[in-house]
């Protein structure tokens, strides 16, 4: 095809996802190229699904690296899969898109793709349009009859606990946005990939079954997601803000208190919140330490309702909500 003729459906998915068209996992019947997919599932397991679409000027910056959002847009499905302790196993794109551009769409690939063979991932199907830039990831993934990890799983006196850093990600898209000033470069670039290239954290969902009671990924910000946890499992909790797990990225791009605001509100971390029995605490450390994953506790689950905000013993202010789309 000349350089300069325009891509069609068909020669675009030929282009940039042929690869798709021959199954890297055997148990991929049917895949990219059928009206639906086949797939196999493991003996003695149940299936496990996820969906999340990003829209640009949305989710993220119209101007975002497209390899950045290849990686983006499947990594916050495989975190949805990490909070259930699920293996992922194949996915779907749905992907429209304003103009064909070869290039950007060799970014976007190239950046999906990759992301897709660390975690053994098939991609067995999907669909193109033309319109504003929007791109759905359908998940499926497997775990072992009746193991499944949940938000209803929590009993009172658990202790919640958080992986990885809180905050970095808002920290990155208020420098990509240009609401946040650069204070330092080495601190600015790191939060910024924390934003572009966030990290689901798979294995350590793997692990935790059978040992914490609940999880949830944090997608909308601590603030958010903890009153979701909390109401399932029909109790409240209770966090000390000053345990907040803050990067020293975070640290030396603002104060304390605007970095405690961004850990508990901004969303977009993609770490595992956890409520774990006391007893089996040192259990899920281990874990983490084998995964070389920072664990950190930051309160517990207590009888009522709602989220109690402590900082240094006094009542904390927290922001009213993290994210919401329709806000």
């Amino acid at each position: 095809m000349p350089a300069d003729q325009p891509l069609g459906e068909f020669q675009l998915i030929d282009r940039f996802f042929a690869r798709a068209r021959r199954p890297t996992r055997a148990d991929v019947i049917l895949g990219v190229g059928d009206d639906a997919a086949v797939l196999r599932l493991p003996a003695d397991h149940d299936l496990v699904a996820a969906i999340d679409t990003v829209v640009a000027g949305r989710h993220f910056p119209f101007d975002s690296p497209p390899h950045s959002i290849g990686h983006r847009v499947l990594a916050v499905n495989l975190s949805d899969l990490a909070a259930m302790g699920a293996t992922p196993l194949w996915a779907t794109l749905a992907l429209t898109l304003p103009a064909a551009d070869g290039e950007w769409l060799g970014e976007f690939a190239g950046g999906l793709l990759r992301l897709a063979d660390e975690e053994g991932v098939a991609l067995v199907g999907g669909d193109t349009t033309a319109g504003p830039l929007t791109i759905s990831v359908s998940i499926l993934g497997s775990v072992e009859r009746g193991t499944a990890l949940g938000r209803a799983g929590g009993r009172a006196g658990d202790v919640l606990v958080v992986t990885g850093t809180l905050g970095d990600a808002g920290a990155g898209l208020g420098l990509c946005m240009g609401r946040l000033a650069p204070m330092d470069p080495a601190a600015a670039e790191a939060l910024v990939k924390r934003f572009q290239y966030p990290t689901a954290r798979v294995a350590f969902g793997r692990a935790a079954r059978g040992i914490a009671s609940a999880a949830m990924d944090l997608s909308d910000g601590l603030v958010g997601d903890l009153p979701k946890l909390a109401a399932a499992s029909g109790l409240a909790a209770r966090v000390d803000v000053a345990r907040l797990p803050l990067s020293d990225a975070l640290r030396r791009s603002l104060p304390i208190g605007p970095a405690r605001e961004l850990a508990l509100a901004a969303g977009d971390d993609y770490e595992l919140l956890l409520a774990v029995p006391a007893p089996r605490l040192a259990e899920l450390e281990a874990a983490a330490r084998r995964l070389n994953l920072m664990l950190t506790a930051i309160g517990e689950l207590i009888p009522g309702d709602g989220v109690e905000w402590l900082l240094e013993g006094a009542s904390y202010a927290a922001p009213s909500s993290g994210f919401d789309h329709f806000r």
